[in-house]
């Protein structure tokens, strides 16, 4: 078991350092800074980093990197700013507030260069008109536990923000604005990474209350005014401010996974990089397949590795005093929905984790599983079905040292899965 948790780590680093941005962002840069005065923004969990890889090409620029607390890099002048995330707090707001002046106070011939990673959405974070931080992150908290897609909660997200969803390109206006961004998303749609901050909105206010209304999420006056007011509708395609931005994808979840597969010394299958739905449910679908794949009725032969990325959801429970319950993050839910599947089955292995590090809130990037973790946790005295309930998958991979702790990776392509099936 030891050298097939080595080989999935393996993969994953791999997977992790395809996606870097001192080896993705350089190559894509124009040799030399464009004329006129450039200002550099970054945002995100890669946000340092991105700023660094610049500053290794262009040299010292001028800007603002703001990204998620202890995930900064030296940069040589670019100024790195730290932030909560998944819910937003003041600095991240101090920050934004000070990003949307940078962007006023470009003219005509010059250039914002916006570099976009995954956790743009919580740490870029400046309401609309009377809605105070408080308040929207409250409405994350509800967001967050409700099950909604990442597409849905961004979609929210853009339209109660003075920066996101379009709106910090029309600020540069008449500035050129160039975008790249490292994709954290199914389908690496640029509206969705990050909410979209450069591009243009596809999506309506309508479309904003349709979630809350989906999900049941209340939303206090301040919120609900702002999003019946078409004054506050984001930025469109037929927008003027938009029409000279550019948009670059530098690293996706496809490009991970395929880099793992390429490494991989069994016959590896790709399974898709965009899986959604709810992480315990895929997690025993996954794990169904890994047994019809051991027991010879899939068209997949043992032995080989399936892999997988994309973005599950946890929906948690409320409890009685409002608060909801959980110590955990999707990619470990998805290994406990597995490992129930795959109890007693003898040569089947599996790793999920977060590209970036952070499996939901915890500084824990995923874990492994196995057809024994069943049993061993059943000794440990934690079950996995009370670890199941109590939404605590950290916890009980913690107990089973099958924790993988990575520290901030400095990138953010979304979850890596693999699952390992002997002959």
């Amino acid at each position: 078991m030891t050298d097939t948790k080595a080989l999935l780590r393996s993969m994953f680093e791999t997977a992790i350092n395809a996606a870097r941005p001192g080896i993705v962002l350089p190559p894509a840069l124009p040799p030399r800074p464009p004329t006129g005065r450039v200002v550099v923004i970054a945002v995100g969990k890669a946000a340092a980093a991105m700023a660094a890889a610049v500053e290794m090409v262009w040299g010292p620029c001028e800007g603002l990197a703001l990204t998620r607390y202890g995930h900064g890099v030296p940069t040589q002048s670019i100024e790195v700013v730290e932030a909560a995330h998944p819910v937003p707090d003041k600095a991240g707001q101090d920050a934004a507030r000070r990003i949307l002046a940078l962007a006023e106070s470009l003219g005509a011939g010059d250039t914002l260069l916006f570099l976009i990673s995954g956790g743009a959405s919580a740490l870029l974070s400046a309401p609309l008109s009377t809605i105070t931080l408080d308040e929207k992150a409250a409405l994350t908290h509800a967001l967050l536990a409700s099950g909604a897609t990442i597409t849905e909660m961004n979609s929210v997200r853009r339209h109660l923000s003075s920066v996101k969803g379009g709106r910090l390109a029309a600020a540069a206006h008449p500035a050129r604005c160039l975008s790249f961004a490292i994709s954290d998303v199914p389908g690496d749609r640029p509206e969705v990474i990050g909410s979209g901050p450069s591009v243009p909105d596809p999506t309506t206010q309508a479309d904003a209350r349709a979630v809350l209304a989906k999900y049941d999420i209340p939303a206090p006056p301040s919120i609900t005014s702002v999003l019946a007011d078409p004054f506050f509708e984001t930025p469109k395609h037929d927008d003027p401010r938009l029409a000279h931005g550019q948009f670059k994808l530098i690293a996706t979840p496809q490009m991970m996974l395929a880099a793992a597969q390429a490494a991989a010394p069994l016959p590896c299958h790709l399974l898709g990089d965009a899986i959604e739905g709810e992480a315990r449910e895929v997690g025993r679908a996954f794990g169904g397949l890994a047994r019809a794949v051991k027991e010879g009725k899939s068209a997949f032969m043992a032995p080989c590795i399936l892999l997988s990325g994309g973005e599950t959801t946890v929906t948690l429970p409320p409890k009685a005093d409002g608060k909801t319950v959980g110590r955990g993050g999707r990619n470990v839910e998805f290994l406990m929905g597995l490992a129930g599947e795959i109890a007693g089955v003898e040569g089947i292995f599996a790793l999920a984790g977060d590209t970036d590090g952070i499996d939901g809130a915890a500084d824990v990037a995923g874990a492994y599983a196995d057809w024994t973790t069943l049993e061993r946790a059943r000794t440990t005295g934690y079950p996995l079905g009370a670890a199941m309930a109590a939404y605590d998958g950290h916890g009980l991979f913690e107990r089973l040292d099958d924790r993988i702790v990575t520290g901030p990776t400095h990138t953010n392509v979304n979850d890596f899965r693999a699952i390992l099936i002997q002959s």
